[in-house]
């Protein structure tokens, strides 16, 4: 089931006439992130879950895209389907699909696609009538087959290589000359010699040539713009993720309004559950926030009043009412998309390789074919011979071979490094690999599975069945983890009167005397979360992290390599050492902020440190954006995944040095592809000049060094 979905953008709200607004009895889609979906069990969890909702009419999950799609009643929101995912365990957020329009299709390929077909079977049909030729047609007979091959070749060329002619045409409207010029003047060359033949009864005729080196080139183009297709706008999705409505309080009556029609000094609701959708600051009211995702913290975060919350963090337990100070472009997000945007210009200034090599080789082929047909045009002073030797360097010196060196290198190597379980997204993301030397990771849902764990050692075993028995009764995110690290053996204890005080915690009565689990200002420990049982001192409940599998034997074969291995993290620094600790004591940078990510990593770069960043949350999306490559694992977030130019797809870190290695192995192929082109033009350049060689014979041997670059980037798999 593809999640693309048609948004209907009819209006939300209406105004009654009485200067109120209600909401518009329409049938409305909800489109919602699930970034922690991984298996066919939580489709059906997820499905199930919404489709028993009332007023939801269907919901589906797509798994590849870890989205869930939902038809319903103009009454149901997107936050109350988000409550309801919460209760199962399962993290949603809302996405704008307007933001996302029309990022899900590929009309380019799908019509480079078509171009290649057609250039392939009318190559094909037209190969048939000049074997027949070459077998000994003449006269009437050859004369016919060269009608008929122009009468295929002409408008398939028209189709076929219009790729070609627009780029080519773009380029010479500015003054510059790029590969597609030399490509377009030989098709056309070819096609116009020939079409001038045919109408004179001539032998010189090349329409086989002239689909041939269109058919091959494209072959190219489209293996190169299969690279690129995954990548879509991280700013995009980063606006994507706003929340698209807010409730505002005025005049004590609650409205549910746009998010942009908010303004500075608003009064507005955030319900437990709901994303925060604007910059602003608490007046009522207290919770925890998830900010995981925002700043790398991996544990919710207690606030109040007098607190300042940003835009995209996730209210999740208490209501909150908050005064707003800031909007749109002021915002948190905002400016984090802001960053990403400036990001994606600077990388997007990194030139391939092949691009490089057209610089020098477009210029080069025009003035070799324009000598070759002065010099023949003086020699023998026949006009057709000498046009058709000039095609005949200009097919044979035609960038086929160049084309095709880079895209299929990075196609044979992309495919290796997918069974290995990294999906390449960006085109040129494996020649700024291979020139890594520093590797930067982010900690918490990273380098770390994401969730904590708790730390058992220190606790009685009644201790922990009374800890059973409260965290069962609570779907406090802390609880959840708690509950998740006690073993399954543990029988929880007869706990009564089970209570639970908003904003401080758990209580109840076992054998007599009060329990209590909670804040530790509330049961005056010094730090949080902590355990009180009757009289007895409150025990602190400390929190460990996991390293994620294949951290460690990552880390170690990236130093081995000769990398220098940092972590940056939002985290407090008690956790980012810790992690670092297990790690071999790499250095680390605690409580950093996304805009401290990108300046320490834009620092870097001036320095001359190429940088692969490898980050999952909200505040990693600017980093990956500035540096000079960058892998997100597949649990991010998708503006993460759509920031990075690789996605990890397995869940383990095992392989990841990997990438290094075979970055620079098709390095390697693509310089080597470039020498075998090389040296085809020393030999048959020469021979084209020398007038030996037709525009046919021309594009055969233009043809074979491209079949051999294709074999020479095989050796990358």
């Amino acid at each position: 089931m593809s999640d693309q979905s048609i948004h209907i953008k009819e209006p939300f709200l209406m105004d009654t006439g009485k200067g109120k607004i209600s909401r518009k009895t329409t049938k409305n889609d909800i489109l919602l992130s699930l970034p922690n979906i991984h298996c066919a069990g939580c489709i059906g969890k997820i499905e199930r879950a919404l489709n028993a909702v009332p007023g939801v009419l269907d919901a589906r999950v797509n798994l590849s895209r870890k989205r869930a799609t939902i038809s319903a009643s103009a009454k149901v929101s997107a936050e109350d389907l988000i409550c309801v995912l919460d209760g199962i365990g399962h993290e949603a957020q809302n996405l704008n699909m307007q933001m996302l329009a029309g990022s899900e299709t590929d009309e380019t390929g799908r019509k480079l696609l078509l171009r290649l077909v057609v250039a392939g079977f009318a190559m094909m049909n037209i190969m048939l009538f000049s074997v027949a030729i070459w077998s000994g047609a003449s006269h009437a007979t050859q004369n016919m087959f060269h009608w008929i091959s122009g009468g295929i070749a002409v408008p398939a060329l028209i189709y076929a290589a219009q790729h070609f002619f627009v780029s080519a045409w773009g380029a010479l409207r500015r003054g510059q000359l790029n590969m597609d010029v030399p490509i377009s003047l030989a098709i056309i060359l070819a096609a116009g010699l020939s079409i001038f033949e045919t109408t004179q009864g001539g032998h010189r005729v090349y329409f086989d040539a002239a689909l041939s080196l269109s058919f091959f080139l494209l072959i190219g183009r489209y293996l190169d713009h299969r690279t690129k297709i995954k990548a879509r706008s991280a700013a995009q999705e980063l606006t994507a993720l706003e929340s698209v409505s807010a409730i505002r309080l005025s005049d004590g009556k609650r409205e549910t309004v746009e998010v942009e029609d908010l303004a500075v000094d608003d009064i507005i609701e955030v319900l437990p559950g709901m994303r925060v959708p604007a910059d602003g600051q608490i007046i009522k009211g207290h919770s925890q926030m998830d900010r995981a995702l925002l700043t790398g913290e991996s544990l919710p975060v207690a606030v109040s009043v007098g607190d300042k919350l940003a835009a995209g963090e996730v209210n999740l337990k208490g209501l909150l009412t908050l005064s707003v100070q800031a909007i749109g472009r002021d915002s948190a997000l905002q400016r984090m998309a802001a960053l990403v945007e400036m990001a994606e210009g600077t990388r997007n200034t990194y030139t391939a390789l092949s691009d490089r090599a057209a610089q020098i080789y477009a210029p080069l082929v025009h003035v070799l074919a324009l000598v070759t047909f002065i010099g023949w045009m003086v020699v023998s002073g026949e006009f057709s011979l000498s046009l058709n030797i000039a095609i005949s360097v200009l097919i044979i010196t035609c960038p086929c071979a160049l084309g095709l060196a880079v895209p299929a290198v990075m196609t044979a190597a992309t495919g290796r490094l997918f069974k290995q379980g990294f999906l390449v997204k960006n085109g040129t993301a494996l020649e700024r690999m291979a020139e890594i030397d520093t590797v930067i990771f982010d900690k918490t849902g990273t380098l770390t599975n994401g969730h904590a764990q708790i730390d058992l050692n220190a606790f009685r075993e009644d201790a922990i069945s009374v800890m059973a028995a409260l965290v069962n009764a609570s779907s406090h995110p802390v609880s959840c983890a708690i509950a998740a690290s006690i073993p399954s053996g543990v029988k929880p204890a007869q706990v009564t009167d089970i209570q639970e005080v908003s904003g401080k915690g758990m209580t109840g009565k076992w054998k007599g005397v009060d329990v209590k689990l909670g804040q530790g200002a509330w049961l005056n420990a010094e730090h949080s979360p902590a355990l009180k049982i009757g009289q007895d001192l409150p025990r602190v409940i400390a929190f460990k992290e996991t390293l994620r599998d294949g951290a460690q034997s990552a880390v170690k074969a990236l130093l081995e390599q000769g990398k220098s291995v940092q972590i940056f993290s939002g985290d407090n620094n008690q956790a980012v050492r810790n992690i670092a600790y297990q790690l071999g004591g790499v250095p680390a940078i605690a409580e950093m902020s996304p805009t401290d990510k990108f300046d320490a990593i834009s620092a870097l770069s001036e320095n001359g440190a190429r940088v692969l960043m490898v980050g999952d949350g909200l505040n990693d999306t600017a980093a990956l954006a500035v540096a000079h490559a960058s892998i997100s694992p597949a649990s991010a977030l998708d503006a993460a995944r759509t920031a990075s130019d690789i996605v990890l797809l397995n869940p383990s870190l095992e392989n990841l040095p990997s990438v290094l290695t075979v970055s620079i192995s098709a390095k390697r192929r693509v310089l080597e592809n470039f020498t075998i082109a090389a040296i085809y033009n020393l030999i048959a350049v020469p021979i084209a000049i020398l007038g030996f060689a037709t525009p046919l014979s021309a594009a055969i041997a233009m043809s074979a060094s491209s079949i051999t670059v294709l074999l020479n980037a095989l050796r990358v798999r």
